[in-house]
């Protein structure tokens, strides 16, 4: 694993267990077994670590959405929540602790999640055989947020409640 890859998965690891403001340089250099001075190099500054962390996770994710429903997008995120956990959305979760001022986090939020939301279309569009209406992508956006976001409190069965509801929309868009 190259330097880079390294400290993303470093970063990510503590960023996601501990929280980004709790996480300093010098905790994240001794981590990934780096000096303060090879982590600056290698990283930029710490807004710039928070947001190539976040791009790498979104991508990494996203890979993962090469589907052809709804029902099978849910799954995916349950999948995934068993494996990294139910803390919710590591993009959410860093706009929440360091706020909409820091550009390069507010950057990659915006970018991951229009990505994401373009997911779902092509999703929908497979799964229906047409365009979907811009109003359905929004209704299986925010149910899947609030499936990321209710499974840190209620765990995985809010997903499975989550894409059932999605799943019906689907049934009546088609109708």
């Amino acid at each position: 694993m190259n330097v880079n890859a390294k400290l993303i998965s470093v970063a990510e690891g503590l960023f996601d267990r501990q929280g980004f403001n709790a996480t300093g340089m010098d905790r994240l250099a001794q981590a990934a077994g780096m000096s303060s001075r090879t982590l600056y190099k290698h990283a930029g500054s710490k807004n710039e670590l928070i947001a190539a962390v976040l791009m790498t996770r979104g991508q990494r994710f996203l890979q993962r959405l090469e589907l052809d429903s709804v029902e099978a997008l849910f799954d995916a995120l349950a999948c995934w929540m068993s494996e990294e956990g139910t803390r919710g959305c590591l993009f959410l979760r860093a706009q929440g602790e360091i706020g909409s001022a820091v550009t390069e986090v507010t950057d990659a939020l915006t970018a991951y999640k229009a990505r994401f939301s373009e997911t779902v279309r092509r999703i929908l569009v497979r799964q229906l055989g047409a365009d979907p209406d811009e109003e359905l992508i929004e209704q299986v956006v925010i149910l899947f947020e609030g499936a990321t976001a209710a499974a840190s409190y209620r765990g995985l069965a809010a997903v499975a409640t989550a894409g059932r509801a999605a799943t019906l929309l689907v049934e009546r868009a088609r109708a």
